[in-house]
């Protein structure tokens, strides 16, 4: 079976809030997996000026405003 093609992630690519909010998923997904259970919601939302309004819900909410031009394409 051949290899598939190697391409950029985007938890290699990713800056600024988008890069934050990645790494608290992974470590809240990292630690539920710890603890044997989790239950997490993520929302996310368009604002003022293109913004994304990113909700992580992780019994507290962590919130992150990622600003239009960190927006992966």
């Amino acid at each position: 079976m051949a290899d598939a093609p190697i391409t950029p992630s985007l938890h290699r690519v990713a800056r600024g809030q988008v890069r934050d909010a990645l790494d608290r998923l992974e470590s809240l997904v990292l630690d539920g997996l710890k603890h044997g259970f989790f239950d997490y919601s993520i929302a996310c939302e368009i604002g003022t000026g293109g913004k994304r309004h990113l909700v992580i819900r992780a019994g507290k909410s962590h919130k992150f405003t990622i600003p239009p031009d960190q927006v992966p394409r």
